[in-house]
């Protein structure tokens, strides 16, 4: 179907760097306790450097939002506030997007302009975000073709939310200023499979940097989609790599709709811009919202929306109408709950007759619809002008605009797609020229192989070491303890942890190197047991880790503790034969192996 329809698609790929801020010396954590100090803040759009105000940045301004900051006294610094100008760019980022550029050929800038980008929706203290052009072109290869890189940047990532309420937003510092590498491809990509693809080998490319942040969150992909006969739609927020082909389809198909719309609606002229107050005809409504509504001095507003009847509640995506469409666009602009519409009608608690009432109002026709919305006189006239700007857009077909991807792969209206008025110079950062003669890594797909063939691991485990981070931690810990297996070590390092942190609930992270090859050097000397690793480790963690309590024995030794116990116990059950090797050989090696052990012996006293 996608080749039918002209799919174009393009991805941008957003990755974290570790280490410092692009403009200060504060550290990249993110932090959960409790914020030292809040700021408070209105945020003004400001014009670009073609003099005009962007479209996005002043949608947001019209919702006039109070912002609020929060922020820690020992990693929050007056950079994050916005009350001290930038310092130099981080060197050691811009390094990292440099190897990222020769990775992928890309004809890097010689001289490297840091540029505002307005942002006025409070995800930024200072109302832009700072960005760095780095280089444009380059490509990569994929089973279908080439997909080529328009751009690669650097700039600062943005606040994190905390809450949203109708006239607040809360924001935490602590993510504003990480350095991002952001690429954009060209239009190349003609499949979902390929839009997956792209983005995994994008991804594979990132994390070969040794700059680069790990983890959940520290990576984002958004996707722009067209075909034939829509526009570029760019969709915010794909955070599971899974999810991107049904999110073009499900794209796809809303354009599709849409265009199908566009052609049922021609030869037809939508009505002017009429609201009509409805409330007194609402004043017996058993609706709940309703009635909410008019006893906190609200009003019911409403308008017809002529030859729409029946395609309202069209669905443009699963479960996702064009009713929804409109109140997407309503909540956006004017931070209502929603909005009602006749071809939802009875619903709410609102009637047949309620309904009946308001067409009458309205002066509708069959082939009308209508629109009501229950809230503050103010705020109900923007939704419904809000809704009727998007019902005008229905004879254009698909509009440009940035939509938010939703967890079912359906997506929602964020903002107008943004223009080059939003850009203007920074001039509190003065022009870079990068380094030349950048060292690249090894490329993640090439270690992964190398390892796997120098240590012996298979593919699987050679690929969970390498994208666990801690390569060059298990080569280290591989060279200096040659009698104990790479396969263990390797081991130890991905499957145990993750043992440890799913089924006891333990932060491995508080595992230092050190402790590592603390805990080899023991196995290497004999001290401790490697059947009782688990237990070590979840000591360690927990800080009661202690050699005497793992005073080693080895398997034989262990073997012929366990078949003494039984010997001397013969008419004894397996259960209680366990429970005293346990309570024997506690601390000496793992329930696991004891098990293992003790049926083994058992057999054999059976033959």
């Amino acid at each position: 179907m996608h080749k039918k329809l002209g799919l174009k698609c393009g991805i941008e790929i957003h990755q974290q760097l570790e280490g410092k801020k692009l403009f200060c010396s504060c550290p990249t954590i993110l932090r959960d306790e409790e914020p030292d100090f809040t700021v408070r803040r209105k945020i003004r759009a400001s014009a670009g450097e073609s003099g005009k105000v962007d479209v996005a940045a002043a949608q947001e301004q019209l919702r006039n939002k109070t912002f609020v900051y929060q922020g820690y006294h020992n990693s929050t610094c007056l950079v994050e506030t916005d009350s001290e100008p930038p310092h130099e760019i981080n060197q050691d980022a811009l390094y990292t997007s440099l190897q990222f550029c020769e990775i992928l050929k890309s004809n890097i800038s010689p001289v490297i302009q840091v540029m505002r980008k307005s942002v006025a929706d409070g995800s930024n203290t200072s109302g832009f975000q700072r960005t760095a052009l780095i280089a444009r072109g380059g490509s990569i290869e994929t089973s279908e073709g080439k997909v080529r890189v328009a751009n690669v940047s650097l700039e600062e990532d943005s606040c994190k939310i905390v809450s949203e309420s109708t006239g607040e937003k809360i924001y935490r510092l602590d993510r504003l200023g990480i350095p991002l590498i952001e690429i954009g491809t060209e239009p190349d990509i003609t499949s979902p499979q390929q839009c997956l693809e792209s983005a995994k080998k994008l991804g594979m490319l990132l994390r070969s940097l040794p700059g680069v942040k790990r983890g959940l969150g520290t990576i984002r992909q958004d996707v722009n989609v067209s075909i034939i006969g829509g526009t570029r739609v760019e969709i915010k927020g794909a955070q599971d790599l899974k999810q991107i082909p049904l999110l073009v389809e499900l794209e796809m198909k809303r354009q599709l709709e849409l265009l199908n719309l566009k052609n049922l609606l021609k030869g037809k002229k939508l009505n002017k811009l009429n609201i009509v107050d409805l409330s007194e005809i609402f004043e017996k409504c058993p609706s709940t919202i309703v009635k909410d509504c008019l006893k906190k001095k609200g009003r019911i507003l409403g308008m017809k929306l002529e030859g729409l009847a029946g395609l309202v509640g069209k669905e443009l995506q699963p479960n996702y109408r064009l009713g929804t469409e409109f109140s997407g666009r309503a909540k956006i602009k004017a931070g209502v709950g929603g909005i009602f519409h006749s071809d939802e009608m009875p619903n709410y608690g609102i009637t047949i007759k309620d309904a009946e009432d308001v067409k009458k109002e309205l002066k509708c026709k069959k082939s009308d619809a209508f629109i009501l919305v229950a809230t503050d006189d103010v705020r109900g006239k923007i939704a419904l002008e809000a809704v009727y700007e998007r019902a005008q857009e229905l004879w254009l077909g698909v509009p440009k605009e940035v939509r938010q991807a939703q967890p079912d792969a359906t997506s929602r209206y964020m903002r107008p797609m943004p223009g080059a008025a939003r850009m203007y110079p920074e001039t509190d950062v003065p022009l870079i020229r990068p380094v030349k003669n950048v060292r690249l890594p090894e490329l993640l797909d090439v270690k992964i192989s190398r390892i796997g063939k120098q240590y012996v691991l298979g593919n699987d485990l050679a690929s969970l070491v390498v994208k666990s981070g801690r390569a060059e931690l298990f080569e280290e810990l591989a060279e200096k303890y040659k009698d104990i297996k790479s396969a263990f070590i390797a081991d130890i390092l991905t499957g145990m942890l993750v043992e440890i942190r799913r089924k006891y609930d333990c932060d491995t992270d508080l595992l230092t190197e050190n402790d590592f090859h603390e805990i080899l050097g023991y196995l290497a000397e004999d001290k401790i047991h490697k059947d009782i690793m688990l237990d070590v480790l979840i000591d360690k963690i927990k800080g009661n880790f202690s050699l005497k309590k793992y005073a080693s024995l080895s398997t034989e030794k262990l073997h012929l503790v366990i078949k003494k116990i039984v010997e001397g116990n013969p008419k004894a059950p397996m259960g209680a034969l366990m429970g005293m090797c346990m309570k024997e050989l506690a601390g000496k090696a793992s329930g696991k192996f004891i098990s293992s052990e003790l049926q083994k012996i058992m057999m054999k006293g059976h033959k």
